[in-house]
């Protein structure tokens, strides 16, 4: 996806970030039926070599009534990733999330297109 920046280089470390993917894949966000990755709130993400991720990420609204524990709930699920062995999630709300963001399949699942 275009917003997601991954900053990684061995195979290895691919199939790390894939996993990661996949487990962001299964975070509904709690507002509309799509999974986080797929709705574009996953701006950035680095993994370092000791299994450090750092995720970047925003809500669809600041005014989300999830926003105070919600990145701890994405947190908790990437830390359960064989080969993760901290999380640090940044919220922000720079830019602006919109429509632009979402994927194609969750534009189809949405019935945006």
């Amino acid at each position: 996806m275009k917003m997601l920046h991954v900053f990684r280089q061995m195979p290895e470390e691919d199939e790390l970030q894939d996993d990661i993917i996949e487990a962001l894949r299964k975070i509904r966000d709690p507002e509309i039926p799509v999974n986080i990755y797929d709705l574009g709130l996953i701006y950035g993400m680095e993994i370092g070599e000791d299994g450090q991720v750092f995720i970047r990420m925003t809500l669809t609204t600041p005014n989300c009534p999830m926003a105070q524990s919600f990145p701890a709930q994405v947190a908790a699920m990437i830390e359960q990733v064989p080969g993760v062995s901290k999380v640090h999630i940044e919220l922000v709300w720079e830019p602006r999330w919109d429509v632009s963001r979402v994927s194609e399949a969750a534009r189809l699942d949405l019935g945006l297109m």
